[in-house]
């Protein structure tokens, strides 16, 4: 999950007001001080950042701080809980000096001690599933005195203030976290902008102002409670009986379309659109025979209609992709519609034919059942309709849950199968390296020499990550040349909430992760 600043659409968001008229504060100082009460569907895994690669960032973000961060309007990592730069010309040497004086909210001192014994723990623990992978390129931690970090790296890694602006970086206590081992008395204790009062797992989150925080946030609460559900529509239920103020994470197409509507049961109520950094898309697996012919690849991406795709599944909730870098990400391209163009039957079959495959292409396609929401069975019914539908394949479909499915694919037992990114930061590196090499995300070695050996190495160089543009340009050229993998589609995101409720514009960061400081009860409308 990584992102930047030329990555300006990432961060824009529109208001669509389902209401007439306007807010205005009348007294700016008690709402300020009102809290605020939230739903989402997208509860924590762990409460334990060293276990964490998921939606339990979105809670992290806000209990505790990293280094350096991603303050509102911000697609660069800026200072957080320290001030910190690249101090050579080869990106392999980054230094952080701590703010004075910062503490965590049990009064535990927050020095560079407890900066590396954050970071080092994840190493030591390597959760499985677990954020240690992003940490690849860190060779060792010093520290100098109370307040200086030096993080020397193994090689050149100009993304590396990237991913410490991650939650999965989060600053714990040295006291209450141990170094060889995960938390596990269901407590929290870090330094950001609110404290976590209590948690009762997939249920609530009772959140306060940290009285001792020091960081850029600008509480415009006084404080939230997070309430988690199963489902989308129990969350828009709540919505309209007023029993929560917005939602984040999981409203489902068929919801954002009934929102969007001017009816009476809407009334009282806003939507708030971004542009997401989310991508959905098709890896092939080439060890198998059904699709290990570069020729039946393309005549699939020749082939597939996203338009019909998103329009009939997703209601004009997503958006057509035909890059793996999604819009809004720096080096962002169309390749794919440049190569493959509008969906053509006649040119998929002159594809096959130059191939020598005259039948139908039989090919099993898997996707998960509970993972990236309930249109997912919709989305692969309309791959295979619009597959058949040319007479050159023939496709059969299976879905399992999302253990199954990932042991699955991690074997290398699906020929076909569907998969879904949610970007660590904003930047397109993240859309490029975890994708290829031997060892990937996906359990299908890629191998591609040129991206892995040379693209991938000459930008982590630069740590000006606005003149790697080219390099990543080219790779999106490999990607379309190989058809591994076939982008499907980017989504959006959409913050519900009632009209008395402002901040919605300002409270998603680059990575999608809400700002909770951010939303707050307008008095008058």
């Amino acid at each position: 999950m990584f992102n930047r600043t030329s990555l300006q659409a990432a961060a824009a968001l529109v208001s669509i007001s389902l209401v007439s008229g306007c807010g205005v504060f009348s007294d700016s100082d008690s709402a300020g001080e009102q809290r605020i009460v939230i739903g989402t569907t997208s509860s924590p895994t762990t409460l334990d950042p060293a276990a964490a690669w998921d939606n339990s960032w979105e809670l992290f973000r806000n209990v505790f701080q990293t280094l350096v961060s991603f303050p509102t309007g911000s697609t660069t990592p800026q200072s957080d809980a320290a001030d910190c730069k690249f101090t050579d010309t080869s990106s392999r040497v980054f230094e952080c000096k701590l703010q004075d004086g910062l503490t965590f909210s049990n009064g535990h001192k927050l020095d560079a001690e407890a900066v590396r014994h954050s970071i080092e723990r994840i190493r030591t623990i390597d959760h499985k599933g677990g954020p240690n992978g992003m940490l690849g390129s860190l060779g060792k931690i010093e520290t100098v005195g109370d307040r200086t970090i030096i993080f020397r790296l193994s090689k050149s890694d100009a993304t590396f203030p990237f991913i410490l602006a991650t939650p999965a970086m989060s600053l714990v206590d040295p006291a209450e976290y141990p170094a060889d081992k995960l938390r596990t008395d269901g407590k929290l204790v870090g330094s950001g902008p609110y404290v976590l009062d209590s948690y009762e797992e997939r249920k609530t989150a009772e959140l306060t102002k940290n009285p001792t925080y020091k960081g850029f946030a600008e509480r415009k609460n006084g404080g939230v409670t997070i309430r988690y559900f199963d489902q989308s529509d129990a969350m828009v239920a709540a919505l309209k009986k007023d029993e929560i103020d917005a939602t984040y994470r999981g409203l489902s197409a068929e919801d954002v379309v009934a929102l969007q509507d001017d009816k009476p049961e809407n009334k009282g109520l806003q939507l708030v659109e971004s542009t997401g950094a989310d991508i959905r898309y098709l890896v092939f697996n080439t060890q198998d025979p059904s699709v290990a012919k570069l020729a039946v690849r393309k005549a699939i991406a020749q082939l597939v209609d996203r338009d019909e795709l998103v329009n009939k599944v997703y209601q004009g909730t997503a958006e057509p992709l035909y890059s793996m870098v999604p819009k809004g990400i720096a080096a962002h391209t169309t390749k794919f519609f440049d190569r493959f163009g509008a969906p053509n039957a006649a040119e998929a079959k002159k594809i096959l034919r130059a191939a020598d495959i005259t039948k139908p292409v039989e090919l099993t396609f898997w996707y998960t059942t509970d993972r990236y929401g309930s249109s997912t069975a919709a989305e692969f019914a309309e791959l295979k309709r619009q597959l058949e539908e040319s007479g050159l394949f023939k496709v059969e479909l299976h879905g399992k849950p999302w253990k199954e499915f990932q042991a699955g694919y991690q074997k290398g037992e699906y020929p076909v199968f569907g998969r879904g990114w949610f970007p660590d930061f904003p930047d397109p590196d993240n859309f490029v390296a975890p994708f290829v090499g031997k060892e990937n995300v996906l359990g299908t070695p890629y191998l591609s020499p040129r991206i892995t050996n040379e693209l991938l190495p000459k930008s982590r160089r630069e740590s000006d990550r606005g003149t790697v543009t080219d390099e990543f340009v080219e790779a999106q050229e490999i990607l379309v040349q190989d058809v591994r993998l076939l982008p499907l589609w980017q989504g959006k995101l959409y913050i519900a909430a009632g009209e008395d409720i402002g901040g919605g514009e300002r409270a998603l960061d680059p990575q999608t992760v809400m700002q909770l400081w951010e939303l707050h009860r307008r008095a008058s409308w």
